[in-house]
This record gives C-alpha cells, structure tokens and sequence, in this order.
C-alpha cells in the first residue's frame, strides 16, 4: 500500500476495545519506511499489551525479533542478562486530548507515559492504533507521529498481527532498562 493508502486505512480504522489487548503479544511489520531506514532500524518486532494489576493501565514494550525474514519464525534478540531485549514501553489510552496531526482516532499508544530514560527520543512520540476490522484486535494498524509542541509525522506506519497470549511480564520496576 501506498503512504495514502495507508492514511486512508488509519483514519477509515474501527475503534478496539482496550480490553482485548489485555494480556496478549502481536507480530509487528514496519510499513512505509525506506529500505535503508528499514535496514538501520528493523521491520519486524513484537509489540506486547499488559493491564498492569496494581494500577489497570494498560502497558506495553516493544520486543527486539531477530531480522530473519518475515516468512521465519519470530524469535525475540537476547540480551547479555539472557532475557528479551525490550525497547520503547509505553501506555495505551483513549485518543481523548490527542490530536494527531492525520486526524486519526482510536487508542494512543503513548511512549512518554512509558517511563523511558529523560532523554529517549521515544518520549515525544505517539501512535494512534486502530483496528482493521469492526469488532475485532486481530490486526492492527497503526502510525508513529512526533509530539514537539508541534506534531508531524514519522512515515512510520505498522501492521500488528495478533500472535496469541502475552508470554511474560517486564515487571513496571524494569520499565524504560531494556
């Protein structure tokens, strides 16, 4: 799809209940970026959803995957400490006070509610995420646009495939090390 195509998508999008990504881990694809950007950063990558029992928000971490092509299996980087390498955490919240500058609507995924370190460049960023069916979290569509005061957009658009259930919890306290 082209980047309009992909706009169009975002903002035809259907709202998800927040409650269905409770607890649940989906494959990632970067789409619209240039080759070069997707050779220095990544195209696929697990973004994960958790409802945090002592606080119900509802957080999540992205996943390092292993760039071994979108047809290989997802198998997740691991750190020095043996565990996931973990990167960008943040909360997901209604769109409610979020003015994304493509008009789209549905859940913010919102990094600088992440408690990443002070000088993250993630801090600034937010994604609007909608679903692309009515009713359903099955695959998800969503777009990374930088909050400066001024917003504009990345160019960064991603697919989210529901892979199944959540396989393990960073714990808050770890939030922003990974």
């Amino acid at each position: 799809m082209s980047k309009r195509e992909l706009a169009a998508a975002l903002r035809e999008g259907h709202p998800i209940d927040p409650r269905a990504l409770d607890d649940t881990q989906y494959r990632g694809v970067s789409l619209g970026l240039p080759p070069f950007m997707i050779r220095l950063t990544w195209l696929k990558f697990r973004k994960t959803f958790h409802r945090d029992p002592s606080t119900g928000a509802l957080r999540g971490w992205n996943v390092r995957l292993q760039q071994n092509g979108l047809d290989a299996p997802n198998v997740a980087r691991i750190g020095p400490d043996g565990r996931a390498m973990t990167f960008g955490h943040y909360e997901v919240v209604p769109s409610d006070g979020y003015r994304p500058p493509n008009g789209a609507q549905g859940l913010v995924i919102d990094y600088g509610r992440g408690r990443n370190g002070m000088l993250d460049p993630l801090n600034r960023v937010r994604d609007p995420l909608v679903a692309l069916e009515a009713h359903g979290a099955q695959a998800l569509l969503g777009w990374s646009y930088a909050d400066l005061g001024v917003r504009f957009g990345t160019g960064s658009y991603f697919l989210l495939e529901l892979e199944g259930p959540l396989e393990e919890v960073v714990p808050a306290v770890e939030l922003g090390t990974g």
